[in-house]
């Protein structure tokens, strides 16, 4: 019998991407989709099972076709994508749970991958230049994404502790960037207009899209356990980024995030939320040694070259395209 993979979250984009990556990578036999409703796009032969993972229903389906690798992606990044924050905590935290659950009851499973984010590290003046994968946050998330991506690893981590058989990776990606994929940080940048905190300019690390599907590939197939930063070479700052992108900028007190989510809002400009202030005042950076040396991964993409691509128009791309060839 060879590698039986399930991802889950797969009718979002990365998860569902994923699946149909490894459904044809000749290194496994069968990659089993699921999530609570169907995906509008292709999971090339991946078998999609409708299931969700706050439903005992998961646990049948990873016995029933003893599946040895799950890889979970259903961590939603937005409200917006859930329905609302409580929705995306109980889907987030709630749902993580139980696939754990299911996860530890599971005879055949020896591999399980997570996918975590580098919003578990916060963003705050105290912050170290770059984060390895052993130090903590200097000013933990207070709510949203980052909160609950840290209530995931403390539940991944427990996981860990009571099945010591199964080898577990998880990997604290940084932000993704990628045409036509929306974020938090891809509405803001999405502004025709950008507010942008006086006195700061937060320092950004990003990740390419295909260069994220390359990482949970690569961890998938991996044998590597722990935890590990995944990012591109390089960082910009938020001002740099704003020039690259051809977007004009509105200094604002970073102490003014609530009031200019606000006005923002009501005068019909969406991509600006105040709980997005410390990261941009201070951003992050995070040391990729890992994911080089064990992981064994290396981006296609720098930092630059990813938002580029993403954010830069036509002409700005041809322009920055030319600069590499002639570097």
């Amino acid at each position: 019998m060879g590698r039986v993979v399930l991802v889950t979250g797969v009718s979002r984009r990365i998860g569902g991407r994923t699946a149909e990556l490894l459904s044809r990578d000749p290194e496994i036999d069968k990659v089993i989709a699921v999530d609570a409703v169907p995906p509008s796009h292709s999971l090339g032969s991946a078998q999609f099972v409708r299931a969700d993972i706050r439903n005992p229903m998961v646990g049948k389906v990873i016995s029933q076709e003893k599946v040895d690798t799950v890889l979970h992606l259903g961590v939603i990044l937005t409200p917006r994508q859930a329905g609302g924050r409580t929705s995306q905590k109980e889907i987030n935290v709630i749902g993580t749970m139980q696939l754990l659950a299911a996860c530890q009851r599971a005879d055949s499973l020896k591999r399980l991958v997570v996918k975590s984010s580098a919003a578990v590290y916060g963003s705050s003046p105290r912050d170290p230049a770059m984060f390895t994968e052993e130090l903590q946050a200097r000013r933990t998330p207070t709510g949203g994404f980052g909160k609950d991506s840290a209530e995931v690893e403390n539940y991944v981590r427990g996981f860990a502790r009571r099945r010591p058989d199964v080898t577990v990776c998880t990997l604290r990606m940084a932000n993704v960037v990628g045409r036509g994929f929306r974020t938090q940080l891809s509405d803001y940048f999405t502004m025709p207009v950008m507010p942008v905190p006086m006195g700061f300019d937060g320092r950004l690390q990003l990740l390419h899209f295909d260069d994220a599907l390359g990482a949970l590939r690569a961890a998938t197939l991996s044998s590597m356990g722990g935890t590990v930063n995944v990012a591109a070479d390089g960082l910009l700052t938020v001002r740099q980024a704003a020039k690259i992108a051809g977007k004009p900028i509105v200094p604002v007190a970073p102490q003014a995030g609530g009031l200019v989510e606000q006005i923002t809002k009501r005068i019909g400009l969406r991509g600006f939320e105040a709980a997005q202030m410390d990261f941009l005042c201070y951003g992050r950076g995070m040391d990729t040694t890992r994911m080089r040396t064990e992981l064994g991964f290396e981006p296609e993409l720098t930092t630059r070259e990813a938002f580029v691509d993403v954010f830069a128009s036509p002409s700005r791309r041809a322009q920055e395209m030319a600069g590499a060839r002639r570097g």
